[in-house]
């Protein structure tokens, strides 16, 4: 039995291929077309997936997509007529694309892979994200909650799963959304929509919740966690452009330049910067700078406080101990963590590509549990399902661009070199297995660092990444020595977000010096807990490392740099090396030196 699940047209576009009722392999298009967030029919994808399971697209039984198009037309087009006059090109605009591609979807899926319509389903886009969680956690049983932007209609839903089945309980529906709620935020900061939320989070620290009351001011929260927007504060329902009207800005000022140097009388002025300002000067970007990090200080904790509330309800109403969290906002891995700490819940599951990327997976596992009613489980426990290379291509790779290398058949001398160089302030890019499924680098296409060295957050972010000077780093550690750095409830083999960075946890104090690259500047961390039997090879190195510093973790970050897609092939991986200044790359058994 082979199930293609499919998103794309919104945000992530993904393939998954379930194959027997395991999954064979999933990936995202940006991977292949090296869009960010390519949100297009994912072709390329569509290929990979076909091809590591030797099948074509005849082969397919049923292929999935991850939401409905009719009921989103209906959302659009009632959307529309609610807010006229104010919104004539948003009506314009979606009902061209709509009728144009985006609402004939099966059509367009039995053209392009040139299959019988009868083979193709839709899945409601909160229900993907629910599967996706639920049928790859190790839950039997298990409570599940949703949240993200907005879906057909939902933008929340609580639910429960027990065995094959899920059942919705309640829903929140457009356009009161949590994560349009931190998407205007993110948006008034200077940055990104759909692409820089996780840097509000990043920013959050560096501030104080002063305007905690300020933003409760857009949206009226219930006991039960439920809410609704005010908004007269929000243009995300009539314009195209912007997320936030004039009523936002007369509350909280003028939007964030995202040109500006981000920085606080706290950090001071890094030296990356350039020249110092004057004095005067100097003070008065400082305190522009922090009244930002205060205001995504307060949405950071409005947007806890809520999902507090809603995993609260939900326990109440289900009375299981076990979560299942998915949708985008499954992504703030701050608010992960309180859920944990300040709700009933034992256990959390969240797979690693949490967002609407994931909605592919969780079509094609909806299919086949809610509908062809198949009960053996899947557990997710790694993220590496995406593409490898050969040795044999690797060399091929190099030697048509000329490139000197150093080959090794002894895994071990190249890991303890690999460990040795890192450990002399080396930057390295490591290339190694299948690429990860979802946005973070597990140690298939990382880059790694020297967390001990406090000055790599500078050299990693301003010389490799070029990207804000601010972001945290996060560290890859032994699962077995990770308690002896954070603070970790017991066992850690059940923090299973934390196999997949999904956790911001705390740096115990007597080690926060010891791997001060790694520790935020609020205390805090976001670890991978690397397991020896699901990255053998990854671990082996962090090994080595901790053999030669007493430090059993490494600096880790993405494969990329700044406004590109992580790495896929060895040519991805040399091109990156070469435009930025890394020390060393490592493509498998492979070894470039600068």
């Amino acid at each position: 039995m082979n199930i293609l699940g499919l998103s794309f047209y919104y945000h992530d576009a993904a393939a998954c291929l379930i194959k027997d009722g395991k999954i064979s392999s999933m990936a995202e298009e940006e991977r292949f077309s090296r869009v960010k967030h390519d949100s297009n029919f994912p072709v390329l994808a569509i290929d990979f997936v076909l091809k590591q399971a030797n099948l074509k697209p005849a082969d397919l039984d049923y292929v999935v997509f991850y939401e409905k198009p009719f009921l989103k037309f209906e959302r659009i087009i009632k959307n529309s007529l609610l807010t006229f006059p104010f919104s004539p090109k948003v009506f314009i605009e979606s009902t061209k694309h709509l009728f144009l591609d985006k609402l004939w979807i099966r059509h367009l899926i039995s053209t392009r892979l040139k299959i019988s319509q009868d083979k193709i389903f839709f899945s409601k886009h909160h229900l993907s994200h629910a599967a996706s969680a639920f049928f790859c956690s190790p839950f039997e049983k298990a409570a599940i909650l949703t949240v993200d932007g907005v879906g057909e209609w939902a933008t929340s839903s609580l639910a429960s799963g027990e065995g094959n089945k899920i059942t919705v309980l309640k829903e929140i529906f457009f356009p009161h959304s949590l994560g349009l709620l931190y998407s205007a935020f993110t948006a008034f900061l200077g940055f990104q929509v759909n692409e820089g939320e996780y840097k509000v989070m990043g920013m959050a620290p560096y501030g104080q919740p002063k305007y905690k009351e300020k933003v409760r001011q857009l949206v009226k929260i219930y006991s039960d966690g439920s809410f609704e927007l005010q908004m007269k504060f929000f243009t995300f329902h009539r314009s195209l452009v912007k997320t936030y009207s004039a009523e936002f800005v007369k509350l909280f000022g003028r939007p964030r330049n995202p040109k500006s140097k981000f920085f606080t009388r706290k950090t001071g002025w890094p030296v990356y910067f350039g020249d110092k300002p004057a004095d005067s000067e100097y003070e008065k970007l400082a305190k522009e700078q922090e009244y930002y990090a205060d205001i995504a200080a307060s949405i950071q904790a409005v947007t806890e406080e809520i999902l507090l509330l809603l995993a609260n309800h939900l326990y109440e109403v289900t009375k299981i101990d076990k979560l299942c969290l998915a949708g985008g906002v499954a992504l703030n891995s701050v608010s992960n963590w309180k859920i944990l700490k300040n709700t009933p819940f034992k256990e959390i599951y969240i797979q690693p590509a949490a967002g609407d990327g994931g909605g592919a997976l969780g079509a094609a596992l909806a299919l086949n549990y809610l509908y062809l009613k198949n009960s053996e489980r899947i557990n997710l426990n790694h993220a590496y399902f995406g593409q490898e290379y050969s040795d044999a291509k690797i060399k091929e790779v190099l030697e048509e661009r000329k490139i000197a290398y150093e080959y090794f058949d002894d895994e071990e001398k190249l890991l303890s070199i690999v460990a040795d160089k890192i450990a002399r302030g080396k930057v390295v890019g490591w290339f190694s297995g299948k690429f990860e499924w979802g946005p973070r680098a597990l140690g298939s296409r990382s880059i790694l660092a020297d967390p001990r060295r406090a000055e790599m957050k500078d050299i990693v972010n301003t010389k490799i990444k070029f990207r804000e000077p601010y972001r945290p780093f996060a560290p890859s550690v032994l699962s077995e020595k990770a308690d002896e750095f954070f603070e970790l409830p017991s066992p850690v083999e059940k923090l299973y977000p934390a196999r997949f960075m999904l956790y911001v946890v705390p740096v115990k104090k007597n080690q926060q010096q010891a791997v001060p690259a790694i520790t935020h500047v609020d205390g805090s961390a976001r670890p991978q807990l690397v397991y020896k039997e699901e990255s053998p090879r990854y671990w082996n190195l962090i090994n080595h490392f901790y053999k030669k510093t007493q430090i059993p973790l490494l600096l880790n970050t993405s494969f990329n740099l700044k406004g590109e897609p992580i790495v896929n092939t060895p040519q991805n991986a040399l091109n990156t090396f070469y435009k930025s200044g890394m020390d060393v790359l490592v493509l498998e058994n492979f070894l470039i030196i600068r």
